[in-house]
């Protein structure tokens, strides 16, 4: 509903090279990609506040090429402004000055950045209107060794009660590659409300989300 398309798959990309450019030629390159025909840009996850690219800086640039991208095309455009910060305090000033400039979408590291952080920035981008994307940086560390650490699954069930409107999940081909059938588990654990145990699908028990809005 926010970028008005419907009907067909959002078509996107995330900004490479991730790190090194300016602020200006990271704007001119989200301009390229929303005028070639993107619906969405994003930034990386370690996109953030570095001394060549400050954040205001980028989130000014970035808000110049989305709306002259929309002018020319006649189309709703959106970018992922990375809002994670060392601070709530912080982070909400950033969200804030992205609601500012009119974009419509923020995002945010949830590991990195904290669970009581996550939530505080939820609620803001609820009562404020703007959409709210999770990166699952750092995700790997706690879950990719078999041996210790937690499943994805629990991660991904915590980050539905923290809140957020869509998170990065994982496929079942290419980079970010998991188990077919785990992977499409875990989808249905943020979306449905209502999930019966499936061991097959690694969903141990079944889980009533009752009203808990779904990621």
């Amino acid at each position: 509903d926010k970028l008005n398309k419907y009907g067909r798959p959002l078509l996107g990309c995330t900004i490479k090279p991730k790190l090194g450019l300016s602020a200006k030629n990271y704007g001119r390159a989200v301009y390229e990609c929303l005028r070639g025909g993107l619906d969405f840009t994003k930034d990386d996850e370690n996109v953030n506040s570095q001394p060549f690219m400050r954040w205001r800086d980028r989130f000014l640039f970035v808000a110049e090429a989305l709306f002259k991208s929309q002018a020319e095309t006649g189309e709703i455009k959106g970018h992922y402004l990375n809002a994670t910060a060392g601070t709530c305090e912080e982070m909400l000033k950033r969200a804030v000055f992205a609601r500012e400039l009119g974009a419509p979408i923020v995002m945010h590291d949830y590991l990195t950045g904290g669970f009581t952080a996550n939530t505080s920035l939820a609620f803001y981008c609820r009562d404020n209107g703007l959409l709210l994307h999770i990166h699952r940086a750092m995700h790997a560390v706690i879950d990719r060794q078999r041996n210790h650490g937690m499943h994805f699954r629990v991660l991904a069930k915590a980050l539905r009660m923290s809140g957020g409107d869509h998170v990065h999940a994982g496929t079942v081909v290419g980079k970010l590659e998991g188990e077919r059938e785990v992977t499409l588990g875990f989808v249905d654990l943020l979306r449905d409300d209502y999930i019966e145990k499936d061991r097959s699908r690694g969903v141990y028990f079944t889980q009533d989300w009752v009203s808990m809005p779904g990621v």
